[in-house]
């Protein structure tokens, strides 16, 4: 025991005199400056400059700092800085940061307007310095220095949430983006009078999202992207004053997902249109333009024709059969399409659709249907996806209407292999006279096709 007490002393004694060595030692002022820039890159961009006031050794040490956030919203010592100081603090970071390449810059202004020229300065110095991930918000017009985002091949994200122009060269490559995403931006050629198709070069790029932009070059934009895999636009004639009947081409073989939203006025062109498994398409057609209904026809049928071979497709038109209730007349068959959603459609034109589906799987109506005549459902072909594929079936928005109970019995009668029905009431029923109870007895009641059929009743209305 008396030995065993000796050693435990001992050992004590040694831990002792090791640690009182340790503290005498500076070991942080030891770590090289561009490492603590590195650490200090974990914190909140306001809070690590503050750490210049531990000690003189700590006066740069924030300078080597490579990810910034300003975001003027965000309050500084339990208070929002007044404008002056915010932007007093901004240039003053941007002035006396190091030459160390910026690894991602977030600039989030909302609570003040700024001078479009300052924002324009922050932002070219910023790209200046080799930045890899960007990301501006900013609601007021500003000048967008174009010829420095096209210049910095660093860029890996980009993000742009901006009211401003910005000018498209005749040619441009980004080597290293990966993602894009913008919002807001009018997209201007830089040289208006060039007759050629413009070309921006993305080798790297995976994601290309634009929404609510302003397509306003006169030459078509080519997109070169041999690694895209997915690609959203939201393009709106609206937001233009000038016709513009320029298109959009993607060069992209490996692309999968595809999203358009607009009205149907600027073309998209896919090169390799096959490789699309998952397509959105969502068409509003304003009340001033229904008078080219027959144009507009011959873009949707173009878009469809297209992506003709995707497996899953969201198809929402809005206004769209108030003016042309046979948009749906010459449609392409989807041969691999086994998800479909819809919104507005008429009775034939599912028909026509469900016949072009051979191999559907999950239909989902997310507003029902404006019509089902009785006699098309009894003189018409039973689609061959209700013989060997159809499994589920998700009618929403249903308002016990005649020709809406006609689908459900349709449905039921015919789809051989159905698992699923959801019907989801619309919201105003549970407000009314009628006895959903008996509804619910009246569709359970109708003859199936199906031995494995299940029927749930919802009162969700599916938005």
């Amino acid at each position: 025991m008396d030995s065993s007490s000796a050693i435990m002393k001992g050992i004590a004694r040694e831990f002792t005199r090791w640690q009182a060595k340790v503290e005498e030692r500076d070991i942080i002022s030891q770590i090289h400056e561009s490492i603590l820039g590195h650490i200090l890159s974990f914190l909140p961009t306001m809070e690590a400059v503050r750490t210049s006031v531990l000690s003189k050794g700590w006066i740069d040490v924030w300078t080597s700092i490579t990810n910034l956030e300003f975001n003027d919203s965000v309050p500084f010592s339990g208070k929002k800085m007044q404008k002056e100081q915010y932007e007093y603090f901004v240039n003053k970071v941007l002035l006396h940061l190091g030459n160390l390449s910026t690894q991602s810059f977030s600039l989030c202004l909302t609570s003040y307007h700024y001078e479009p020229s300052m924002v324009s300065a922050w932002i070219s110095s910023i790209l200046e310095k080799g930045v890899q991930k960007l990301h501006i918000q900013y609601a007021d017009k500003v000048h967008f220095p174009s010829h420095s985002l096209f210049s910095c091949n660093s860029l890996v994200q980009l993000a742009l949430q901006m009211t401003c122009s910005l000018s498209i060269p005749t040619f441009a490559c980004l080597p290293n983006l990966q993602t894009l995403s913008i919002s807001g931006i009018k997209l201007v050629s830089e040289f208006p009078t060039y007759s050629k198709d413009l070309i921006l070069s993305f080798p790297l790029l995976k994601v290309f999202e634009a929404k609510g932009c302003e397509w306003s070059t006169k030459q078509n934009l080519c997109i070169q992207a041999p690694l895209l895999e997915k690609f959203s636009i939201s393009v709106w004639t609206s937001l233009s004053n000038e016709p513009c009947k320029s298109s959009i081409k993607i060069f992209s073989p490996h692309l999968t997902d595809f999203s358009y939203e607009g009205d149907l006025e600027k073309e998209i062109i896919l090169s390799n249109p096959s490789s699309v498994q998952n397509a959105s398409v969502v068409i509003v057609i304003d009340e001033d333009r229904k008078e080219n209904m027959g144009k507009l026809r011959f873009q949707l049928q173009k878009i469809l024709t297209q992506i003709r071979e995707v497996e899953r497709l969201k198809l929402l038109l809005y206004k769209v059969l108030v003016n042309a209730a046979d948009i749906f007349t010459r449609l392409p068959a989807f041969g691999k399409l086994t998800y479909l959603q819809l919104n507005e459609v008429t009775g034939e034109a599912l028909l026509n659709i469900l016949h072009n589906s051979p191999r559907l799987d999950t239909l989902v109506l997310q507003n029902g249907v404006f019509d089902f005549n009785k006699d098309a459902s009894t003189s018409t072909s039973v689609p061959q996806c209700f013989v060997s594929s159809l499994k589920a079936f998700q009618f929403k928005g249903f308002n016990v209407r005649e020709h809406e109970l006609l689908l459900v019995k349709f449905v039921m009668a015919n789809a051989a292999i159905l698992e699923d029905m959801t019907i989801c009431t619309a919201f105003w029923l549970q407000y009314s006279d009628i006895d959903m109870e008996k509804v619910k007895e009246q569709i359970l009641s109708l003859p199936k096709c199906s031995s494995s059929l299940m029927i749930l009743f919802s009162q969700v209305n599916g938005f």
